[in-house]
């Protein structure tokens, strides 16, 4: 056979052989075995390629096809198994030169016609990959530089036509959507260090495109594209002239590779992505060896003595270059630049946006590369990186010429035209996005030392940067973020830089900045604060001020100013003036007054005569042009007004310590600002005459009033502005220096008040009557309306701001006179502060715009007439206590109705989210309903609880009553014509009566539609928000029956409680809700006074007979099994609280409870369910519903039982009296359970969604049986009376549960209440066997038998414990959840075990400390074992086994620390098994206190504690690593005080850890308010803060190591700006470490720190030396 096929080589030369011939016995001899050719893999690759060049160089002709099927076949030949399997064997072949070029060829077809015009293309891209993907094929190109360089620009250039090619015909049209997507990828990029690629949210692999054979082809040639990259990088690394690297690279790889990433990160180009099935991981891979191969081309370490000669001044490097400079190219920097400048490798459009990609990306390597140095050539590394930074930045075509800024002044504006390519704010966008993230790098690497730049290098950096600021500013970009964010990247450099044009700052991007865009205000408002925390930090915030306040009296630019004081701004500003001393706060108030005094004050006042010297008909125009100057001046005033408000309340207030000079300067300032508001308000007062004086010459007025009609008709709106503006500044300045002026008054006995009335009513005067009438007259000027009429509620002469502003002064004079207690004595003073209450309360309203509720920021300047109402409601609730007791009933019913109808239409509206600390009307009304203080309010508090069973009482009163009702008739009766309150009407025992029918004979008195209901259940959610224990016995009696009653003779309508209806499950929510609130109510303290009217198991029986009659009825036919469960659990919870109650009163115990069980097993209950379970057969539906009255029994039988046996052992005759009860409700629990078991496999079929119950539930049944069982057993003398076998009435059925139990609970996933309750179960049925076994040995001596069932009970336990703990579908927080329910088992099978028992346990711990299966994967297996010791450890044990633990303690802990250690390198394990395992560490280690005996073990779990994984974790995962060290930590500082004599370092390293770790992840980030997981770190730093405390209280063991504490504190604060909150708990923990060091240990640390660190150390400690130290030495006076 051999034979035959031997003269296949002979054809496959053969001209006479055909072609598609030849190409079958190609394909033949490769696949036949049978077929000899020496060396036939070899031949056959040489002969097909050999045929392909000879087509494409025209020597040879053959068809198309055959030239397609040449190179499928080839690319078969380099996928085949065969060839890879001989490659792998070590065997030879290889590709010839001319087929790698006729590849690089093809590829260049590709990219230049278009993939649909080349043949094949995807199997040339085939080809390419199989190839590329063997080290020998790969050879032919990876051993040939030249060839792979050119191989890698063919691919990503066609790799560009792909991702450009679907976006061609839009590329025209679209500039503006891609400089948008440019900026989010550019700042994507500078957020994330150009570290990681952000994609958009479409960028993601979505579903199948629309041609997926065209897409084929696309997705493979980035696959390829990868792998060229890849082998590219790995030849790149082996060359050794970095030259040549650097040539090729720059010639002919960084165009292709720089548009490439452009298209990978822009999101422009995301669609292409999803058309061509890209995943975000492949381009992830892409990008990153992109930028490899960047960085190791264009700036290796070898080419660092080119880039010097070329960047840095010949002066500075003169002595280090040889006669023939560098070795490297010459001008680097100007060889890259000159690439992404030229025009010939993108689109225009796209020129610079890949420009401005890619400059940032170039800074970031070379600061990688070149940015570090040694410390004697560090500074030189940083001047180096900043020329080239220099380079970098003129290139954006911003018009900086860097060559010129060594010779900019810093006090001279340098004037720079802008280029004609950055005409359009879409390419000033880029540009500045490109600048920021330069600037932000320049900013992290620290180039910039100022000291040096000023001394060495004449400040070439300063003048650099000065340029650039002063282009920002000639150029300004107001309406785009990165404007703004340039300017904050320069203050941080050096607030120098901006300070010669600081009122240009201020000016441009903040006082008259007008884009109101959410992102320009986040990025102003980031700028703004950033500049108010640098010049606090300077001491300088009076200069700032001074600077904005000359700002704001500028001439405005236009009719209205954006807001001056932001959310945010507010914010900041508060902070800063906490840090700022309290002169310079007194300063920046006198500032802005005496602004207001010179240059806004003689604006408004103008004199009239000038308007009478005019000419009639230039009058027009002058009144015109002096109410815009006076409008302009008020609204100046506001703002100014407004600031000063802000500074004063946020300032710190004077006190008994306050220096004089102090007070003095505080004392001038309020004098100042008394009579700025007496001119204010003076300037108001005179303005109302010539108003009326005017009203007398009405044809003077008529012809001014043409005039103006004629010349301004736009201008007539805003007449009156300038008035109002004035006086909401007056009247905010006078609120603003009432409060301050009080409280200084409190607070500092050295300041003296101004305020006559404040005076009068703290000092006792000899003349009370006067002091009294200074209050009075104060009072009655602001209620009658003498300062502004019409002060009730906004009007046209009272603006909303001014409306409250008075409401806020009459408060104010409210607590004067409450304050003098001289006052209250007088008659006049009750009424005058009942109409001063009322004046607050007056036109109190709701209202709900269409648009949802109005919203107030809660500052007090930005009040509106929307926001209005929220801003009076939340005055009126945060000073009830004061206003309540002199309102009337009726404003009392005002304040509830309010509230109640607040909230309701909330829950109408679903909730709608609001702004973050905004306010509104329902949400004030929620936290005043859920305040302690609005219990302690009776009065508001009976009226609400009054106004809630109004409201219930009207619902019930219009709905339908098909049954006569003696309540609802009365109220139906006499309700209209009554004045008093519905619920006056009927009495109580009416109302019991009511129940009591509709009980016993299932009769429905109210039916109710479904709006009805949920308006109902909207009441019974507010209700349920109000303190039952503030309600009067009378109110909670009429609750109480009121909501009974709803219970047991209220259903739903039958036309929507019906299968298929969508809220047929309401009425199930609905009663579950009723019933937790009359538990709550049962819960509360006035509650006994209800069991007067109705006894305890009436109400028992009541309620669970009106439910048996609803469900018998269908009622519940159609509730979701969820919303039924719920229900049975409320039922459950109410029978629980009130047999609870019953027992607790220990009155009529055995009367009440004998009947509710007499009730529960009645033949009349049963017959009931027998009722509904005859109708099974009758349909499906009643199959399903028929078990809901049975699982309603059992829920109560089971609730009732379980209270009574949780209440056994309080007195011998109560306990009879509950075994008897018991007895009896086990009885009938028993054949209950069997019929569940039996309607649940009757009606598997059913469509009944509740037919089914939960497998936790029935469980749950058992064992409350078994619980309730189990007492019987210590009745000894009952047993040998009965002359039974010791056993249970249903062991039957335990032991099968038992065993369903151990087989199924680990088989398959379970729900977690299943696995709880068998889990509780298994623990109550090894208890009973338990006492079985000592039963039977006490009386039959049985030892033997009994053990050895018992023994294999606990056997089988652990095994199940094992399975289930190692389950697969398991999560954390699952495993979490079923610790209690294992440690309680745990608990009772060890409490009383031998110690043959204890060590089976023992030896499954040890089997399970395995560091294999770890290493292996399992790790479930090892976590198991972990959990079981956790929780061995906390269980009581008996002596022997106590010793067997402990004594293995040691192997154990070593086991645990390796596993630590192992899993600490992966960090995918850190939560699932790092942490768990460190729990289980601590515990041992805190039981182990005293029985732990070498300290090594101790000191090898804190050399574990290093190992735990604390880097690059989300921030739950790293709050749980946190917490799990340090409670390690605590432990052992707290239980092995021994051990810290020796471990103190080591303890202190693993200490040192969190602290580090928390100071990175608690820094401030760039731009973002808040960090991410800020309440997760902030809880971290409180727990770092405790452990300082600890480390201070056992001093004797650190004393020696307080400074070596407090270095590595200031060392690691000196490298991050910490968020505020996270630095203050951390600060008031080293406060304490630095009470430990002696003035030697202080010595030490400002002798050994470096500079920057050593000013961190006396900014720290001058801040402990004013605070905290004097703080604590003012407490050590009174300590004993």
């Amino acid at each position: 056979m051999a034979a035959i096929y031997s003269g296949i080589h002979l054809k496959l030369k053969s001209p006479q052989t055909p072609w598609e011939d030849k190409l079958k016995l190609a394909r033949f001899a490769w696949i036949s075995s049978q077929c000899l050719l020496p060396n036939k893999e070899q031949v056959l690759v040489d002969w097909c390629t050999h045929a392909l060049t000879g087509r494409y160089n025209q020597k040879v002709e053959f068809s198309e096809n055959v030239l397609e099927g040449l190179w499928c076949y080839l690319d078969d030949l380099l996928h085949s198994q065969k060839l890879h399997s001989l490659l792998k064997k070590g065997k030879t072949i290889s590709l010839r030169l001319n087929m790698a070029q006729l590849l690089l060829d093809r590829l260049q077809e590709c990219a230049h016609a278009g993939t649909k015009s080349v043949l094949c293309v995807s199997t040339i891209l085939s080809v390419c990959q199989g190839i590329l993907s063997s080290p020998v094929l790969a050879s032919v190109f990876t051993t040939k530089y030249e060839l792979m360089v050119d191989l890698l620009a063919k691919l990503c250039s066609l790799a560009c036509c792909e991702l450009q090619q679907p976006l061609q015909t839009q590329i025209s049209e679209s500039v503006t959507y891609q400089d948008d997507m440019m900026t989010e990828c550019l700042q994507n990029e500078s957020a994330a260090n150009l570290d990681v690629l952000e994609s958009p949210p479409d960028h993601l692999e979505l579903g199948t495109p629309l041609k997926p054979d065209k897409n084929i082809h696309s997705s493979n040639v980035f696959q390829v594209l990868l792998q060229a990259l890849s082998c590219y990088l790995s030849v790149q690394r082996q060359q050794t002239n970095p030259n040549r690297v650097f040539t090729m690279v720059t010639n002919q790889l960084t165009q292709p590779l720089v548009l490439l990433r452009h298209l990978l990160t822009s999101g422009e180009f995301a669609h292409s992505q999803t058309h061509l099935n890209l995943r975000q991981q492949l381009c992830r891979d892409i990008r990153i060896k992109i930028d490899s191969i960047l960085q190791f081309a264009l700036f290796p370490s070898e080419h660092l003595t080119s880039y010097k000669d070329e960047l840095l001044p010949s002066k500075e490097d003169s002595g280090k270059r040889g006669p023939g400079g560098g070795k490297g190219p010459m001008k680097p920097v100007s060889v890259i630049i000159s690439t992404l400048n030229s025009h010939d490798y993108c689109e225009p459009c796209l020129l610079y946006s890949v420009k401005a990609n890619t400059l940032p990306l170039l800074f970031k390597f070379f600061l990688e590369s070149f940015g570090k140095g040694r410390d004697e050539s560090q500074e030189e590394h940083r001047m180096l990186c900043f020329y080239f930074l220099k380079r970098l930045i003129p290139a954006l075509d911003l018009g900086l010429d860097g060559s010129s800024s060594s010779h900019v002044k810093a006090d001279e504006p340098v004037s720079v035209s802008p280029p004609s390519s950055l005409c359009s704010p879409e390419s000033w966008n880029l540009a500045l996005l490109a600048v920021e993230s330069l600037l932000s790098q320049a900013l992290s690497a620290d180039i910039y030392n100022v000291a040096a730049d000023r001394i060495r290098h004449r400040e070439v950096q300063f003048n650099f940067f000065r340029e650039l600021g002063q282009m920002l500013f000639n150029q300004a970009q107001p309406s785009i973020p990165a404007w703004y964010r340039c300017l904050k990247a320069l203050l941080s450099l050096n607030h120098l830089l901006l300070e010669p044009d600081l009122d240009q700052l201020l000016s441009s991007a903040w006082v008259n900045s007008e884009s109101m865009e959410a992102r320009v205000q986040r990025a102003r408002q980031l700028m703004v604060c950033s500049l108010l925390q640098i010049y606090t930090k300077l001491r300088q915030l009076p200069r700032l001020f001074s600077e904005l306040l000359s700002v704001i009296c500028q001439p405005a630019l236009d009719e209205l100013r954006p807001p001056l004081l932001s959310e945010g701004v507010i914010t900041s500003l508060k902070t800063c003036l906490l840090d700022t001393p309290p002169s310079q706060g007194v300063e920046i108030c006198t500032l802005v007054l005496d602004s207001i005094r010179r240059q806004i004050l003689p604006d408004l006042v103008k004199e009239e005569r000038e308007a009478e010297t005019m000419e009639t008909d230039g009058e027009g125009d002058y009144k015109v042009k002096m109410d815009e100057e006076r409008q302009d001046a008020s609204l100046k005033l506001f703002s100014l007004s407004q600031l000063l408000h802000t500074v004063l309340f946020n300032l710190k207030t004077l006190d008994n310590t306050s220096p004089v000079p102090l007070v003095r300067q505080s004392q001038a300032l309020m004098k100042v600002m008394q009579q700025v508001i007496k001119e204010l308000l003076q300037l108001l007062s005179t303005e109302k005459k010539p108003e009326k004086t005017k009203t007398n010459s009405p044809q003077k007025m008529l012809r001014k009033g043409k005039c103006l009609e004629q010349k301004h008709p736009e201008k007539t709106f805003q007449v009156g502005l300038w008035e109002q503006k004035t006086q909401e500044a007056a009247l905010l300045l006078r609120y603003t220096w009432m409060e301050v002026d009080t409280l200084f008054y409190i607070h500092c006995g050295k300041y003296t008040s101004l305020d006559s009335g404040l005076v009068a009513a703290v000092s006792e005067t000899e003349n009370k009557a006067l002091s009294n009438a200074s209050l009075t007259t104060d009072i009655e000027s602001l209620v009658s309306g003498e300062i502004l009429p019409a002060c009730f509620h906004p009007s046209a002469s009272c603006s909303p701001m001014s409306c409250l502003l008075l409401k806020l002064f009459t408060l104010q004079q409210m607590k004067k006179v409450l304050f003098k207690s001289t006052s209250l004595c007088e008659s006049s003073t009750p009424e005058l502060l009942n109409r001063a209450a009322q004046f607050i309360l007056a036109k109190l309203k709701f209202e709900v715009s269409p648009d949802g509720e109005h919203v107030w920021d809660g500052q007090i300047g930005n009040v509106n007439a929307s926001s209005y109402p929220v801003a009076h409601w939340h005055l009126v609730t945060s000073n009830l206590p004061l206003i309540v007791p002199y309102l009337s009933k009726d404003d009392l019913g005002c304040i509830a109705n309010l509230a109640v109808n607040s909230l309701l239409s909330r829950q109408v509206d679903g909730g709608k989210e609001q702004l973050s600390n905004s306010l509104t009307v329902s949400l004030t009304s929620s936290q005043l309903l859920q305040s302690s203080v609005f219990v302690e309010l009776r009065s508001l508090f009976s009226a609400t609880v009054c106004y809630l069973t109004e409201r219930i009482h009207g619902v019930l009163l219009l709905a339908h009553r098909p049954n006569v009702c003696a309540m609802l008739q009365t109220f139906h009766d006499e309700g209209d014509d009554s004045s008093q309150p519905i619920s006056k009407l009927v009495n109580n025992e009416t109302i019991v009566e009511d129940i009591l029918v509709s009980s016993k004979t299932g009769d429905v008195f109210v039916l109710l539609t479904y709006t009805q209901i949920k308006e109902l259940l909207n009441l019974l959610q507010i209700l349920s928000n109000l303190d039952p224990d503030g309600m009067s016995l009378e109110d909670l009696t009429s609750v109480f029956l009121l909501l009974f009653f709803m219970l047991t003779s209220v259903s739903g309508q039958s036309d929507w409680v019906v299968v298929g209806h969508p809220d047929s499950g309401d009425y199930a929510l609905f009663l579950a809700k009723l019933l937790s609130i009359l538990t709550c109510l049962v819960e509360s303290k006035n509650f006994k006074g209800v069991l007067k009217l109705i006894h305890g198991g009436t109400l028992l029986q009541t309620a669970v007979s009106s439910l048996l009659w609803h469900s018998i009825n269908g009622r519940f036919q159609t509730t979701r099994s969820p919303d039924w469960l719920d229900l049975m659990k409320a039922v459950q919870d109410f029978i629980r609280t009130l047999v609870q109650l019953i027992i607790m009163r220990n009155s009529s115990v055995r009367l009440n409870l004998n009947q509710f069980v007499s009730f529960l097993t009645s033949k009349e209950t049963t017959d009931r369910k027998h009722v509904s379970s005859s109708a099974a057969g009758s349909s499906t539906l009643d199959a399903g519903a028929s078990i809901l009255p049975v699982h309603l029994m059992l829920a109560s039988l089971s609730s009732f039982a379980q209270t009574m046996t949780s209440n056994l052992g309080r007195s011998k005759q109560m306990d009879q009296t509950l075994t008897q009860m018991l007895t009896r409700a086990t009885a009938s629990l028993g054949p209950a359970v069997e019929s569940v078991l039996r309607t649940q496999t009757f009606s598997e079929t059913a469509t009944h969604p509740a037919s089914i119950l939960s497998q936790a539930f029935v469980v749950e049944v058992v064992s409350v049986m078994l619980h309730c069982e189990l007492p019987s057993l210590t009745l000894e003398d009952q047993n040998k009376q009965d002359g039974n076998k010791i056993t249970l009435s249903h062991m039957t059925l335990y032991q099968g549960f038992c065993q369903q139990i151990l087989r199924e609970i680990s088989s398959a996933p379970r729900p977690m209440d299943f696995l709880v309750s068998s889990l509780h179960f298994l623990s109550t049925f090894y208890k009973a066997v338990e006492k079985i076994r000592d039963k039977r040995v006490k009386e039959e001596g049985d030892e033997e038998n009994g053990g050895k069932e018992l023994d294999e009970l606990y056997i089988q336990i652990l095994h199940c414990l094992h399975r289930l703990l190692t389950a697969p579908w398991l999560s954390s927080n699952d495993m979490n959840e079923l610790h209690p329910a294992v440690q309680e088992l745990l608990r009772h099978l060890v409490e009383r075990s031998t110690t043959d028992r204890f060590n089976l346990l023992l030896v499954m711990i040890r089997e399970g400390l395995d560091t294999g299966k770890l290493r292996a994967g399992n790790y479930r297996e090892v976590l198991s074992a972990v959990t079981i010791i956790k929780l061995v450890c906390c269980c009581p044990l008996p002596e022997p086994c106590s010793k067997a633990l402990w004594f293995v303690a040691s192997q154990i802990i070593s086991a645990m620390v390796f596993l630590v250690r192992s899993s600490g390198a992966d960090v995918s394990l850190t939560l699932p098994f790092t942490v768990p395992t460190v729990m289980s560490l601590t515990s041992l280690l805190r039981q182990g206190e005293g029985l732990i005996t070498n300290p090594h073990h101790v000191i090898l779990a804190l050399g574990a504690l290093q190992s735990v994984s604390l880097d690059h974790l989300t921030p739950l995962v790293y709050q749980s690593a946190f917490l799990a060290v340090h409670e390690a930590l605590f432990a052992i500082i707290q239980c092995h005080p021994q051990v810290m004599l020796n471990a103190a370092p080591s303890f202190l390293n693993v200490f040192y850890r969190l602290v580090a770790s928390i100071m990175r992840e608690g820094r401030q980030r760039g731009d973002g308010d808040t960090v991410p997981g800020c309440d997760v770190y902030l809880q971290c730093a409180k727990l770092t803060e405790r452990m300082y405390s600890h480390i201070a209280a056992t001093a004797e063991r650190f004393t020696t190591l307080s400074a070596f504490i407090v270095s590595q504190y200031v060392t690691e604060l000196q490298k991050v700006t910490l968020h505020p909150d996270i630095k203050q708990h951390l600060t008031e923990g080293i406060y304490q470490i630095l009470d430990l060091c002696v003035e030697q240990d202080l010595k030490f640390l400002k002798a050994g720190l470096q500079t920057g660190v050593r000013e961190v150390f006396n900014d720290l400690y001058d801040s402990y030396t004013n605070y905290h130290k004097a703080q604590r030495q003012g407490e050590d006076k009174y300590t004993v």
